[in-house]
C-alpha cells in the first residue's frame, strides 16, 4: 500500500508541519540542549549533527516514517509561532494497520506546558480516525521515567520490555519499555485527553 505524505495536523496551540531542511534554522534554535538527547539513540550537538538528522529523517520515509517539527502557535499576537521541537511516525504499516509514535522531543522549557499532549491527540486522532489504524505504540528508555509517566498519562497501557535491546551512544545498554492505545481504547482516551487539554488552555 501506498504511504500517505506527512499531513500538516493543527489544534489550537499546536500546528504539525511535515518536517523539511526548511526548518533547520528554526531547528537549531531549539536543539542543542544535551538533556533532549539523553536517552536517544543518536545526539546532536552541532549543525553537522542536526542535518544529519534531518536527513536521516527524511529517507526514513521509506520505511513508513512520517517525521514532522512541532510548531508552538502565536497565542494573542503576543509571540511569532515557533518550531519547539519535532515528533515522528514510525513504521506505519497500512495492511496490518498499526504504528508506533516516537522520535518526539520538545524543548524543556515547554515541559509539562501542555505542548505534547495536544500533539499526541492530533496524532492519535490522525492515526485512528484518518487512517483507520488498529494500534498505536510507544517505546522508551528504561531510565526514562518522565517519558515514562507522560506516556501513561496518555492513557497508553504498558505492555513489557524488551531487555538489553539497544546499546546507547554512551555504550550503555538500555531495556526499552512499550506501551500501547487500541482502536477500542481510542474514544475514552480522547475525551480524556481533550478534558485535560481544556483545564491546560
Amino acid at each position: 500500500m501506498t504511504l500517505p505524505e506527512t499531513p500538516v495536523l493543527e489544534g489550537p496551540r499546536v500546528r504539525l508541519e511535515p518536517l523539511s531542511r526548511a526548518h533547520l534554522p528554526a531547528l537549531e534554535e531549539v536543539a542543542y540542549d544535551t538533556r533532549i538527547w539523553r536517552y536517544m539513540l543518536t545526539r546532536v550537538t552541532n549543525r553537522e549533527e542536526l542535518e544529519a538528522w534531518v536527513e536521516a529523517a527524511l529517507a526514513a520515509r521509506s520505511n513508513g516514517h512520517l517525521p514532522w517539527v512541532t510548531i508552538l502557535k502565536a497565542q494573542n499576537g503576543s509571540e511569532e509561532a515557533r518550531v519547539v521541537g519535532s515528533t515522528r511516525f514510525l513504521d506505519l504499516d497500512l495492511h496490518h494497520r498499526t504504528v508506533e509514535i516516537g522520535h518526539t522531543w520538545l524543548t524543556p522549557t515547554l515541559h509539562a506546558a501542555g505542548v505534547n499532549p495536544e500533539a499526541k491527540l492530533l496524532q492519535l486522532a490522525y492515526a485512528f480516525e484518518t487512517l483507520n489504524l488498529n494500534r498505536v505504540a510507544f517505546k522508551t528508555h528504561h531510565e526514562n521515567l518522565q517519558s515514562q509517566a507522560a506516556i501513561k498519562k496518555l492513557g497508553a497501557q504498558y505492555e513489557g520490555t524488551f531487555r538489553n535491546h539497544y546499546v546507547m551512544p554512551d555504550g550503555t545498554l538500555r531495556h526499552t519499555l512499550w506501551y500501547s492505545i487500541t482502536r477500542e481504547e481510542w474514544p475514552e482516551v480522547k475525551v480524556k485527553l481533550e478534558q485535560r487539554l481544556q483545564l491546560i488552555t
